[in-house]
């Protein structure tokens, strides 16, 4: 398969787990708790069957590691490339009612996010890019268009902030000294779709993240010619031992 049919076989599977997604928020679903007290639901685990058995049979050659799977024991021995999937990125935004989640499949090459595709249930806005080429789409009800990140407007900078973190002293301290015109507290992935169209400046993450969460939405923002990276400077890698991230800046064109 080309990069394109990879992206579209992510995309395609992403779009059935938001369906799957959306069906169950609709029925009513509960909340679990997993071991680091991170809630799971149903969604959860339906939505990362559907995804991790599509990728398998469609390309049973490049591994496949999934958020659940690893939550449950099962890691799968990473190549050149392989897939990260976080079935529902943002369960508790899911679990509270909002609408600020995300389904994520991402294609690593070497330790590099390389493609990845971010749907976002409740507007079922479809999000696809490959990093290396400079390709990256938005597919809505208006269709598939091209999308790129911008440059810092001359009025400031809006920043999108972690929901869950948005009281972090060290967002205070990292927007000091900068023209700041607003400030959006969003969850999960979606303040990556939102810097990749061009709707956003800045999203620091001091954080914990894990590659699963970051993958796809990176691959996709840097394909749409913004960057992420952490405060070093160091690019986001993958492939790490436990698949946490270290804290980062993903920022639209510099």
């Amino acid at each position: 398969m080309t990069d394109e049919d990879l992206l579209e076989l992510a995309a395609t599977l992403a779009e059935r787990a938001a369906h799957a997604i959306n069906a169950i928020r609709a029925a009513g679903f509960a909340v679990e708790r997993k071991s680091d007290e991170s809630p799971v639901t149903e969604a959860d685990r339906v939505a990362e069957a559907l995804i991790v058995e599509g990728l398998r049979a469609a390309t049973p050659d490049i591994p496949v590691v999934a958020e659940e799977e690893v939550s449950a024991g099962l890691v799968t021995r990473l190549a050149d490339r392989y897939w990260l999937v976080d079935p529902l990125d943002g369960t508790r935004e899911f679990a509270r009612g909002h609408d600020s989640f995300a389904v994520n499949v991402g294609l690593v090459r070497g330790d590099r996010a390389h493609l990845g595709a971010v749907v976002i249930p409740a507007t079922m806005e479809i999000f696809g890019g490959i990093a290396p080429l400079g390709l990256a789409w938005k597919r809505d009800v208006g269709g598939r268009r091209p999308i790129r990140a911008r440059a810092i407007p001359e009025e400031g900078a809006t920043v999108l902030a972690s929901r869950h973190y948005s009281d972090d002293p060290r967002l205070d301290r990292f927007l000091e000294g900068r023209r700041v015109a607003h400030i959006e507290k969003i969850g999960s992935a979606v303040k990556f779709c939102r810097l990749a169209e061009g709707a956003g400046d800045l999203y620091p993450r001091f954080g914990r993240t894990m590659e699963w969460d970051t993958a796809a939405p990176q691959a996709l923002l840097e394909a749409a010619g913004g960057r992420v990276a952490g405060f070093d400077g160091a690019p986001l890698r993958y492939g790490k031992p436990g698949f946490e991230n270290h804290p980062f800046l993903a920022q639209g064109m510099a």
